[in-house]
């Protein structure tokens, strides 16, 4: 049996989630599903500064908190959340847009964009990605060697609750244990393309 084409669109589109704790390696995951898949990449509206290395529209869409106050409002946004003072949002318009055209929508947000996302539209898909345990997380935040051991123990007590909240929440599709890269890349690729394939058949 062939494969259909990766990039065909499905009939009716599927928004896809992707979260994680920190560390986990969702952001590897997730860009590797970007290119196996031909999927969309939804970009946030924030209102944090723009740096030198962030491209408007591509990283971020930077917008004013003033902007961004009246899109959450007039519930243009499927979630959003304040981080250190810094809103961040997914804009509900170009994901409704895709989806109509039957492109695979792909964020990767947390667990509590989710949860809203999948209040706002329950048939998104999602899938959460875990270390193969809690030793090994807290491994591989230490072995990036980014910040001092107190930040690490305050990043490590945010993933265990979140990993925590992502089981309880009833938001998730499936879960995705990350013990080899290239195996976990390949299972969500798979477990991906079935769920399309269910979707086409139903």
């Amino acid at each position: 049996m062939t494969d259909q084409p990766t990039n065909a669109p499905t009939p009716t589109g599927m928004l896809l989630i992707i979260s994680g704790p920190s560390g986990v390696g969702k952001t590897t995951i997730t860009r590797a599903v970007e290119r196996q898949l031909d999927t969309v990449f939804s970009v946030s509206n924030t209102t944090r500064p723009k740096t030198a290395d962030d491209v408007d529209g591509v990283d971020y869409h930077f917008v004013t908190r003033e902007e961004f106050e009246r899109e959450r409002e007039a519930g243009e946004l499927l979630e959003w959340a304040e981080v250190f003072g810094n809103c961040y949002g997914t804009p509900r318009k170009p994901v409704e847009e895709n989806l109509a055209k039957g492109r695979v929508v792909l964020l990767e947000i947390d667990v509590q964009g989710a949860i809203q996302v999948k209040d706002n539209l329950p048939e998104a898909f999602a899938m959460f990605v875990l270390p193969p345990s809690e030793e090994v997380l807290l491994n591989r935040l230490r072995s990036r060697k980014r910040e001092d051991e107190s930040a690490i123990q305050r990043r490590f007590a945010k993933a265990r609750h979140e990993i925590r909240t992502a089981r309880e929440s009833g938001a998730y599709d499936t879960f995705l244990v990350n013990d080899d890269l290239e195996k976990a890349v390949a299972e969500a690729v798979r477990t991906i393309r079935d769920e399309l394939a269910r979707r086409a058949s139903s």
